[in-house]
């Protein structure tokens, strides 16, 4: 699972050239559903959408990235987009052969919001339409923007390559049941 995360002082998704959703300063969340994602793909966005600090202190602007979107009691609008899964490394036409299928996708978006409710206020969440033409409009705070994946590899820094060294990367991920780093070669 993919979401886009950006920090906005406003948001909204029209339809058909009508407002079906708008919020105030909170954060836009942008949702790619992919082919086997589930439960706990959910679960790990979830948590991470609600306790990302990408907001400054309240009582101190001037100290950045200390503060959640449940922490100044903002809003969040979500949008579900299969795009975000869409592999672009052969030509220059999209392959969606990632994204979750519609239907199985729209329970687990379904999911996600009812997670998202749960775990905040549900009033403060907001989201489009499922499958529909949407516009939305928002003012990107900052800008600031994230791209989080349930499960993508996260590569770490390697110390300075010596002449002779093998060039064989490591890559780390965090499996998301079991909250262990695991080394594997890249």
């Amino acid at each position: 699972m993919r979401a886009v995360i950006q920090r906005v002082t406003s948001a909204s998704v029209s339809v058909d050239n009508e407002v079906i959703s708008q919020i105030s300063r909170g954060l836009m969340v942008l949702v790619g559903i992919g082919a086997d994602d589930t439960d706990a793909d959910v679960v790990t966005i979830c948590n991470k959408v609600l306790s990302l600090r990408v907001f400054s202190d309240p009582a101190n602007p001037e100290k950045m990235w200390r503060v959640s979107v449940k922490d100044i009691d903002g809003d969040i609008l979500c949008v579900s987009q299969f795009t975000l899964l869409a592999n672009t490394t052969k030509g220059n036409k999209p392959d969606f052969h990632r994204a979750m299928a519609t239907e199985p996708s729209r329970e687990l978006y379904l999911s996600f919001l009812e997670k998202l409710k749960h775990l905040y206020q549900p009033d403060k969440i907001q989201d489009g339409r499922f499958g529909a033409m949407m516009n939305i409009s928002l003012t990107n705070e900052g800008p600031v923007t994230f791209t989080i994946d349930s499960r993508k590899f996260e590569y770490v820094d390697q110390p300075n390559k010596a002449v002779g060294v093998s060039s064989k990367t490591t890559a780390s991920r965090k499996v998301p049941s079991e909250g262990k780093t695991v080394e594997q070669d890249a």
